[in-house]
């Protein structure tokens, strides 16, 4: 005996097929939503001081988000000065005990209002915190002063990498 399908029922179970396939996708994505390693962030600001015709040190006050639910840990955090032609250029990052020696050293900076953003600095998911760089530049204060920018790049010991630049 010959069986007879119904072409209503097999398009019925299809798209309750569809519709499970797009609430199990839907939950796995809104279970995920917090799990991407990144941070964003802005300048406050931005300072610098000759320390002699040759050499000047740039100070950057930032604030970062880690908008996600994954803890950030700092393996480096560089800032580069692009000029206006486009070239980049690589300082030298000072160490928190450093950072210290140049306020005393450098009444010019004015006061030192965050901590140095250091190796293995644990920013926490969900959370916004104030940090700064201290970097010395083989370049004359005037170079420094005409630049096109600052990009501060941080490095995640995962190896997520993060630029924030100036605006």
């Amino acid at each position: 005996m010959a069986e007879t399908r119904d072409p209503r029922r097999f398009l019925l179970m299809f798209a309750v097929g569809i519709g499970l396939m797009a609430v199990l996708v839907s939950g796995i994505l809104f279970m995920q939503r917090g799990a991407r390693i990144g941070l964003t962030g802005k300048f406050l600001k931005v300072r610098t001081a000759a320390l002699d015709e040759n050499s000047t040190v740039v100070v950057v006050d930032f604030r970062v988000n880690n908008p996600s639910d994954v803890l950030f840990v700092v393996h480096t955090a560089s800032l580069l000065m692009e000029d206006n032609d486009g070239k980049t250029y690589d300082g030298i990052v000072s160490s928190e005990v450093d950072a210290k020696r140049l306020f005393e050293g450098l009444p010019l900076l004015g006061q030192k209002f965050n901590d140095t953003l250091v190796m293995r600095d644990k920013i926490p998911g969900r959370s916004t915190t104030d940090r700064m760089v201290a970097v010395r530049y083989e370049a004359p204060e005037a170079r420094i002063q005409a630049r096109k920018r600052f990009l501060l790049r941080i490095k995640d010991v995962d190896g997520a990498v993060v630029e924030i630049p100036e605006r």
